[in-house]
């Protein structure tokens, strides 16, 4: 790549107002992070504007290198076959342009990070987590691989800090729900129970798990990771990743 490639976030988009406006403030947060950095933001789905016209003008505008960030939490049908069939797509259209494809955002330490403060902001105590049980709610896959990397990331999560138990819970496709997760937890002993949205942003299935929570009492409900620092973080950091490889030629352009 010889000039420093535009980041274009892939939202996956939402028909509820506090989607675009939590990928709007996450946009902003890397922007204050990297000043200089070109950020643009594509949505699949619902929003305006989507990928290809986003693509389509920054090619316009003399731009010759972009890296294509999924804003993903697991690597699951929309990272896997979604965007990459919408940029091979955008190719026919754009000989100038070159895409890289970065890495989705999980799994890493920056978003259970994230996840921690944001228990601390619905009330847990930094010493609890030994008496605490946790839920890790995420929105749920039909892909196998993604959902034993939520079970994964439960299992290291407990070890790491120190938790009395951590289990993972599904907002669709799979299961356990949030509510069975929670009364599961309880029927071990667990006396205290939070809950830890894996989800970036506000909508219908983040709705949801918030809904089980309050079904079956959970102690703690955390809202979800949001424009979290941590978010900007790690999206800067697979932004540079892209980068790297492309210079070394590791990454196949999904656009040439």
């Amino acid at each position: 790549m010889n000039q420093r490639p535009t980041l274009l976030v892939i939202a996956h988009g939402s028909r509820d107002p506090r989607h675009a406006a939590t990928v709007t403030a996450l946009r902003a947060r890397v922007r204050k992070q990297r000043p200089g950095l070109r950020v643009e933001v594509g949505h699949l789905d619902f929003n305006a504007p989507r990928v290809p016209r986003v693509l389509e003008r920054l090619s316009t505008e003399g731009v010759r290198n972009v890296v294509a960030l999924p804003l993903l939490l697991t690597r699951a049908f929309h990272a896997k076959s979604d965007i990459p069939a919408v940029l091979r797509e955008a190719a026919a259209r754009l000989p100038l342009l070159t895409v890289h494809q970065a890495d989705v955002l999980g799994p890493s330490h920056l978003l259970t990070g994230a996840l921690e403060r944001r228990l601390e902001e619905a009330g847990l105590r930094p010493g609890d987590h030994r008496s605490t049980g946790v839920v890790l709610a995420a929105a749920g896959s039909s892909d196998p691989e993604a959902i034993a990397v939520i079970a994964e990331i439960a299992r290291e999560w407990r070890r790491t800090a120190q938790w009395c138990a951590v289990r993972p819970a599904f907002a669709s496709a799979s299961l356990p729900r949030t509510a069975d997760a929670v009364r599961a937890l309880r029927a071990e002993g667990v006396q205290r129970v939070a809950v830890a949205p894996y989800v970036i942003a506000p909508g219908f299935l983040p709705d949801r798990i918030a809904a089980g929570a309050r079904e079956a009492r959970a102690d703690i409900l955390a809202p979800v990771l949001g424009a979290a620092p941590e978010l900007a973080r790690l999206l800067l950091r697979r932004y540079d990743q892209a980068v790297r490889a492309g210079t070394r030629g590791d990454a196949t352009a999904l656009v040439a």
